[in-house]
């Protein structure tokens, strides 16, 4: 069974992590919403209990063939779970049917509460405990004593320096020593990814990128999540599709594409935190797994 791993020297999780969720982190930059576009999450027409139709069957077949070759194919594969919609569906595609590729999940220190749960969620349904991985405790102190507990408000560099500290450099440690990974990733969430490929060479960690469901709708994302009963995060139910830490995530307005709730106070054409484009240092690349 697999158990909770930490990047960084530190048992358990980080303390300087969840100090610095304070009440300021809401009131130090505002954005007023109106009702959160309806979602399928929420919707009353929402596909629980209606058949699938032929032409998402035959996705669903495309999508689990595809899953089980990516895991015959590389001899350590992993899976990086946000524990939103499209990653809960593939945690259930490969779940159910046993496939060697390992989910993780990375424990920004600063999530909500909401998708701390679904750790446990996942647990209960599936009996298999997600990797965490955490930033490094040092790391986040320095950032926090100079520049402050919220300065990715402040700019978009260091937006993008949080981002580093809490997300990309636990993905580097947790990407050491594999072939392959997949992902979540929809070219419809935003503008960002409308160009995404369902298989693509990672050239920053020379390794196989895997986007399987690329070409999925959210609308059929949701139809599968409902079919086979998945458990999904509360927060998609509140008007949040796209779900990251708390402070850096708020609910969509209507006519929003997904990810607009994130990082709202920037240009649609930044909404990335480096996870999928990036440089990884040297000492990341060469640097193997903590004892679990």
């Amino acid at each position: 069974m697999n158990r909770s791993i930490d990047a960084t020297p530190v048992s358990g999780d980080v303390s300087p992590l969840g100090s610095d969720l304070d009440s300021d982190s809401s009131s130090l930059l505002s954005s007023p919403l109106r009702a959160p576009a309806p979602s399928p999450a929420a919707s009353s027409s929402a596909a629980a209990g209606v058949p699938l139709s032929a032409e998402l069957l035959a996705k669903i077949e495309r999508l689990d063939a595809r899953l089980a070759a990516i895991d015959a194919r590389h001899a350590r594969v992993k899976f990086a779970s946000s524990l939103a919609a499209e990653d809960m569906l593939l945690t259930h595609a490969i779940l159910s049917r046993k496939l060697g590729i390992v989910i993780f999940s990375l424990n920004t220190g600063r999530l909500h509460a909401e998708t701390v749960g679904m750790f446990d969620r996942v647990r209960e349904r599936y009996g298999y405990e997600i990797e965490q991985w955490h930033p490094d405790a040092a790391a986040v102190e320095a950032y926090v004593k100079g520049n402050g507990v919220n300065a990715f408000y402040e700019s978009v560099d260091l937006r993008k320096s949080c981002c580093g500290i809490r997300k990309v450099e636990p993905l580097n440690h947790a990407l050491a020593g594999v072939e392959a990974w997949v992902t979540g990733q929809r070219r419809e969430q935003s503008v960002t990814r409308t160009e995404l490929h369902e298989e693509e060479h990672d050239d920053a960690r020379g390794i196989e990128k895997y986007n399987p469901l690329a070409e999925w709708t959210e609308t059929e994302v949701w139809a599968y999540l409902h079919h086979f009963d998945v458990p999904v995060n509360p927060l998609h139910a509140r008007g949040y599709p796209s779900i990251g830490c708390e402070p850096c995530t708020r609910a969509i307005r209507p006519g929003e594409d997904s990810r607009a709730g994130r990082w709202w106070w920037e240009s649609r054409d930044s909404k990335e935190c480096g996870l999928h484009i990036t440089i990884v240092p040297a000492e990341a690349q060469s640097s193997t797994l903590p004892s679990a």
